[in-house]
């Protein structure tokens, strides 16, 4: 029996979503393998340099693509939302994962007992500006590292921001404060699965992976892929979008927050119909945000 090679990064965030990867593979019958890849981003995180400086979306999934391009892998293992809207050709993602909780979190404080004048620590700009509008008086700072070097920099008297399912991941959910209500604190396009790439032209890997692929989470993310995509791959601004119960909640902000566009919006059930709305939110969202 073939074993499948699963590229993933080192952390143990990462390894261990490589690990239920391997586990849901294994109850099919299918062996797997992980291939631990270092990426640009991890390479940069004891620096504190802002993501979106060094290349934003993308900098923790490259390198890990070309190692199934270069046959050192068959599988790249991604956190969704990582992943860029425009990947290479030569890939297609053959799986997404059961989705955990997209929300985002507070550690250290909730949002109502954070002093005036508090401290967040967050590398994400959406995480910054929807805090920023909640709460105008918060200071921040930049956050970079693993898991467990986050929580141990949470600002004196502050909080720190994480996905809610990276620590469902490692069984750490009681070091949450405040989950922060996904309806208004929209998430990262993806957040909270597991995307799985493979060649297009390994037709035997593409369907191992169609077998523990996810199809109300694929139809879910797919569609914020999709605003995403219509707002342009290098698009740096605060932004956000979460499918659930049928619903699109979608968020884009100007830098400054000066300017800010959220929507709710009902989708058909049509996937195709849904993919054309989602991108005709973004189009209404970058007009009004663009707005003087």
């Amino acid at each position: 029996m073939t074993t499948l090679r699963l590229a993933t990064r080192g952390s143990a965030q990462a390894r261990t979503q490589a690990e239920f990867v391997a586990a849901r593979l294994a109850e099919r019958g299918v062996d797997a393998e992980l291939v631990i890849i270092e990426t640009h981003g991890d390479r940069t995180q004891a620096t504190n340099v802002p993501l979106h400086t060094i290349g934003g979306q993308g900098v923790f999934v490259k390198e890990v693509q070309a190692a199934v391009l270069d046959g050192r892998a068959d599988v790249a293992v991604h956190s969704a939302k990582d992943l860029p809207t425009e990947t290479d050709p030569r890939l297609t993602i053959g799986a997404y994962t059961e989705r955990r909780d997209a929300a985002d979190a507070l550690i250290g404080a909730t949002l109502d007992d954070l002093p005036e004048g508090a401290t967040v620590a967050t590398g994400s700009v959406r995480r910054r500006a929807q805090l920023a509008l909640a709460r105008p008086d918060l200071q921040f700072v930049e956050l970079r590292g693993n898991i467990h070097t986050r929580l141990e920099r949470i600002p004196d008297g502050g909080a720190i921001v994480m996905a809610v399912a990276a620590l469902q991941v490692l069984g750490m959910t009681e070091r949450l404060d405040e989950r922060l209500d996904p309806g208004r604190f929209v998430p990262a396009i993806g957040q909270g699965c597991v995307a799985l790439e493979c060649r297009l032209d390994d037709p035997a890997t593409t369907a191992s992976l169609a077998a523990i692929d996810h199809e109300p989470t694929r139809t879910a993310v797919e569609i914020e892929r999709a605003f995403l995509g219509e707002l342009g791959s290098g698009c740096s601004l605060p932004v956000g979008a979460h499918v659930v119960d049928g619903r699109l909640t979608t968020f884009l902000a100007a830098d400054d927050v000066a300017r800010v566009h959220t929507e709710t919006t009902v989708m058909s059930g049509d996937h195709g119909r849904d993919l054309g709305t989602a991108r005709a939110v973004a189009h209404t969202a970058r007009e009004r945000v663009d707005a003087n």
